[in-house]
């Protein structure tokens, strides 16, 4: 886990890139200026770096983060990847507003639950791969191996089990209720993750849309709610796809009209071993 500190630059990061992307900024020069920006007690500095001579090279952001896994978490690089690739359909302006906000939560709450809920709504709303990205959250170092072993059997079970009642037998609602029956808890061979609300409106969405659910815990219980794709006029009157390719041809004209700047000494950045 990064210190709070950390987070709340990353947010800021994303939040402004996202942002100046929208003005048509070269990126090399929107980057250069956010890591003057960038706390400098911090390691946000040192990853702006070595991002821009990826990028300078690879044309992505996605190897960097990947490399930088001490500091970016599987989930926020398989973000990026996902909206880079080619056969995509995930918009990187969203994918930079969806980092903002995960950033930004780590930093006021470290609940693996609503971490966990925040990041599988941005699957579902977005059409994402549920195998991927739940490998990728599993590996989120907010969760302990009672949390990883769970949330990889939801990826096998995805299309198997009802999604609403995976969260429901692992809340300790689902444990009150067996004592109303007179059976006893399983918490040994199920550990409760969630808490008795989350699991009473579990149980209230079961066989339902899961985007319900989500719904309903952030009225309820102040869930973090996910950035939603905005749909403009211009886009509505163009396929997909094409806008797809559009968005890869603008990204990479700006990285050719970007100015060459010098080399940068990325051993700064490693962990020492």
């Amino acid at each position: 886990m990064l210190e709070r500190e950390e987070y709340i630059e990353q947010a800021h990061f994303f939040r402004a890139l996202g942002e100046r992307m929208e003005e048509q900024m070269p990126l090399q020069e929107v980057l250069a200026g956010l890591r003057d920006e960038a706390l400098s007690t911090t390691k946000l500095p040192l990853a702006i770096d070595f991002m821009m001579s990826e990028l300078r090279h690879q044309g992505v952001f996605g190897p960097a983060m990947k490399h930088l896994n001490h500091y970016f978490t599987p989930f926020q690089t398989y973000l990026t990847e996902e909206a880079e690739s080619e056969q995509g359909r995930f918009d990187m302006r969203l994918a930079f507003e969806i980092l903002h906000q995960d950033a930004k939560y780590h930093a006021v709450n470290d609940l693996p639950q609503g971490v966990f809920i925040f990041a599988f709504e941005i699957l579902c709303r977005n059409r994402l791969s549920y195998d991927r990205g739940l490998k990728a959250i599993a590996n989120d170092p907010i969760f302990d191996e009672k949390w990883r072993e769970w949330i990889l059997t939801v990826r096998r079970q995805m299309g198997i089990v009802d999604f609403a009642d995976m969260i429901y037998v692992r809340s300790e609602y689902y444990q009150l209720s067996r004592i109303r029956r007179g059976l006893p808890r399983v918490d040994e061979q199920a550990p409760v993750l969630f808490g008795e609300k989350e699991g009473k409106i579990a149980w209230a969405n079961r066989r339902k849309d899961p985007l319900y659910l989500f719904s309903a815990l952030q009225r309820q219980l102040g869930y973090p709610e996910v950035a939603k794709p905005q749909k403009s006029e211009d886009a509505s009157q163009l396929p997909a796809n094409i806008l797809r390719r559009l968005e890869r041809l603008e990204t990479r004209i700006k990285l050719v009209e970007a100015e060459a700047q010098g080399g940068i000494d990325l051993t700064t950045f490693y962990e020492k071993s």
